[in-house]
C-alpha cells in the first residue's frame, strides 16, 4: 500500500469518526485537537443522552448546551468557527428544534452570536410578540442582515424581469426597429407571402411597446402567515418590497390568519413589513380573499398573488367562488403553495385540485424563479405551462 493510499484511508476514517462520534472511539480512536472540538461542538447537540452511561468522564455531558445562554452563545461561536455556513445554518435550525432554543433567541447575547439566515428570521418573527425590549433591538439587527442580503440578491433581477415585460406587454403599431416583435409580425401577415421572393412583405408591424412612468398593473400580494409559511414570509416581504420600488406597477401587501392585515403602507421598509407579521395561529383564506377583491379596481390589469398552504379553516365553498369570479372578471390569479428554497410543504391537495379546475394551478416556486413567474402573469401568458415547465425542472 502506497503513501498516498494510507493517507486516503486516514482521511475516511476520520470522517467516520466524526460522523459516529464518541461511540466509534474503540474502534476508530479519539477525536483530538481541532477534530475534538468539532465532535464536541457535534455531541452537543446531535448526541443521544442516553449514551451519558458510556461517558464516564462526562466531557460529553460538559459539552451540552443545557439550556444555558453562555454555554449556548459560545457553542454557537465555535460551529461558526469549525464548520461552513452552510452547515451552521442547519445546526441551528437544528438546535432550535431540538433544544427548544426559543426562549434564548429573546436574549440579545444569543442574537449577537447566531449566524442569520430566512429561518432565524422566520423564528424571530414568531417570538416578535413576547420577545423582550431589551432583545428587540438585536433582533431587528438579524432580519436587517438578513433582508439586506436579500435584496441584493433578487433585486436586479425582479426589476428587470417585470419592467421588461411589462414594455413587452404594452404593442405599438408604429415601433422602432429594435422595438419590433418580429414573430408576431411574420403571423399577422402570412397572407402576404410572395411564393416567387419566397418571403413576407409585412405591410403591418407589430412591437413592443416604449417605456412607460404610467401604473400600468396593480398586484396584490396575498400572504399566509401560519407558522409553516415561515420562509415565504420573509421571502414575499422582501419581494413586495421591491415590486413596490417599480413606479409602474401598484403593489399592495395583505398578510393573514383569521384576521387580515394591510401592511401596503410599510412597504418602503421591509424590515418593518416583516415585523408587521404575526406568525402562528389559525387560516382563513376566505377573509383575505374578500379583503382583496376590494382593492381591485381594474381587473384585466391586476394580479393577485395567493402564498398559501390552502389548508381552510374559514369557509371553504366562499374562497373558491371568489377566485372564481376573480378570474371570470379577468385578474390573473397566481397561487403559490411556498414561496422559498425549500419547495412544496404539505398542502391541502384537495383544494390544490379545485383550484386547478378553474385554471389557477398551485405550486411551489423558488425565490430565483418569482421574478420569471411574474413576467409571465404581467404578459398574460398560460400560467398552468408555466407550473409544469417549473415543476419538470
Amino acid at each position: 500500500m502506497t503513501e498516498q493510499d494510507d493517507s486516503a484511508r486516514g482521511e475516511r476514517q476520520r470522517r467516520w469518526r466524526l460522523v459516529l462520534g464518541g461511540p466509534a472511539d474503540e474502534a476508530l480512536g479519539e477525536a483530538g485537537g481541532r477534530d475534538g472540538q468539532m465532535d464536541a461542538a457535534l455531541a452537543a447537540l446531535y448526541d443521544d443522552d442516553s449514551a451519558a452511561g458510556d461517558d464516564p468522564g462526562g466531557w460529553r455531558r460538559a459539552a451540552g448546551l443545557s439550556g444555558s445562554a453562555p454555554r449556548v452563545a459560545r457553542w454557537l461561536g465555535d460551529i461558526r468557527e469549525f464548520f461552513p455556513s452552510t452547515v451552521v445554518q442547519v445546526m441551528q435550525a437544528d438546535a432550535i428544534e431540538r433544544l427548544d432554543l426559543h426562549r434564548l433567541l429573546m436574549e440579545p447575547e444569543m442574537l449577537q452570536a447566531v449566524e442569520p439566515d430566512v429561518h432565524l428570521v422566520g423564528t424571530l418573527l414568531s417570538l416578535n410578540r413576547v420577545m423582550p425590549d431589551q432583545a428587540k433591538a438585536a433582533a431587528r439587527q438579524v432580519v436587517r442582515t438578513v433582508v439586506d442580503d436579500l435584496e441584493k440578491r433578487i433585486a436586479q433581477q425582479t426589476r428587470a424581469a417585470v419592467t421588461g415585460a411589462l414594455n413587452r406587454a404594452s404593442r405599438t403599431s408604429r415601433p422602432r426597429h429594435a422595438d419590433i416583435d418580429w414573430e408576431r409580425t411574420i403571423r399577422a401577415n402570412l397572407k402576404h407571402y410572395q411564393a416567387a421572393q419566397r418571403t413576407v412583405i409585412p405591410e403591418r408591424l407589430i412591437g413592443y411597446g416604449r417605456r412607460s412612468h404610467a401604473v400600468q398593473r396593480d398586484v396584490i400580494l396575498c400572504i399566509d402567515q401560519s407558522g409553516s409559511m415561515a420562509s415565504s414570509v420573509v421571502f414575499a416581504g422582501v419581494f413586495a418590497a421591491v415590486l413596490a420600488s417599480i413606479h409602474s406597477l401598484r403593489t399592495s401587501l395583505v398578510v393573514f390568519d383569521t384576521s387580515v392585515v394591510d401592511l401596503t403602507d410599510q412597504l418602503s421598509d421591509p424590515v418593518e413589513v416583516l415585523f408587521g407579521t404575526q406568525l402562528g395561529g389559525g387560516t382563513d383564506i376566505n377573509r383575505a380573499i374578500g379583503y382583496a377583491q376590494q382593492l381591485i379596481t381594474r381587473p384585466r390589469d391586476s394580479i393577485f398573488v395567493l402564498i398559501s398552504d390552502l389548508y381552510e379553516g374559514g369557509v371553504r365553498h366562499q374562497m373558491l367562488r371568489r377566485v372564481a369570479e376573480m378570474t371570470a372578471a379577468g385578474v390573473q390569479v397566481v397561487v403559490l403553495l411556498a414561496l422559498s428554497d425549500e419547495g412544496a410543504p404539505s398542502y391541502d391537495r384537495e383544494n390544490a385540485s379545485a383550484l386547478a379546475a378553474l385554471g389557477v394551478p398551485a405550486f411551489a416556486c423558488t425565490p430565483d424563479a418569482f421574478p420569471e413567474l411574474m413576467a409571465a402573469a404581467i404578459q398574460r401568458r398560460d400560467l398552468q405551462t408555466f407550473a409544469q415547465r417549473f415543476a419538470d425542472r
